[in-house]
């Protein structure tokens, strides 16, 4: 299957197809293409303005200063499952070695 196609003129990588194989990055001549490591910045400036965003709303639609923190509590409690899932992953998957 292929996973890189032309779309309105435009390449596009079929991201379910994809086998992190990289050549696409050594092909691609504006640089479009970036590895997943160099993303994490994006990421988490994203993140921490949704946070933002959402510690805001809990205090201006809740009420008070400490439904902020609350917020902020939940929010960092998420991402801390999400560590802890990415890195049981990361053990199960050297496992299969």
């Amino acid at each position: 299957m292929n996973t890189i196609f032309i779309r309105n003129e435009k390449v596009e990588i079929d991201m379910e197809g994809c086998i992190r194989c990289g050549k696409c990055h050594n092909v691609c001549q504006e640089d479009a293409v970036r590895h997943d490591s160099e993303k994490i910045p994006d990421e988490v400036r994203i993140n921490v303005a949704k946070t933002k965003e959402f510690i805001d709303a809990c205090e201006k639609y809740l009420g008070d200063k400490s439904e902020r923190q609350k917020c902020l509590n939940r929010m960092m409690k998420h991402f801390k499952s999400k560590k802890v899932i990415a890195e049981k992953t990361l053990d199960k998957l050297e496992s299969l070695n």
